[in-house]
């Protein structure tokens, strides 16, 4: 069952991006704490690094690198609380 305010952070163990991926799940907890149902880390291999909303795939490291905390905020907004205002992460340069 797809649950769309579900947010999965998919990271290399053998990269040892653990400690990337528990920092953006912090920043994504802080910003969402009330419209998120869950966040998981789930381990992965061979330089993964993927944040799903849901189903949805919304960063994926191998075509647009690691992410901005802003730019995931703003992509996980987009799907659990459009309208949410993330103050200065909303700038257009933060676009």
């Amino acid at each position: 069952m797809n649950d769309s305010r579900r947010v999965e952070i998919e990271y290399c163990t053998q990269c040892r991006w653990l400690p990337r991926a528990a920092w953006l799940a912090q920043e994504l907890l802080t910003t969402f704490e009330t419209e998120l149902t869950e966040l998981a880390l789930r381990p992965g291999k061979g330089g993964v690094f993927v944040v799903r909303v849901g189903d949805e795939v919304v960063w994926d490291r191998r075509e647009q690198g690691f992410p901005e905390p802003t730019a995931v905020k703003q992509a996980v907004r987009d799907r659990v609380a459009p309208g949410k205002p993330l103050g200065h992460s909303d700038s257009p340069a933060a676009t």
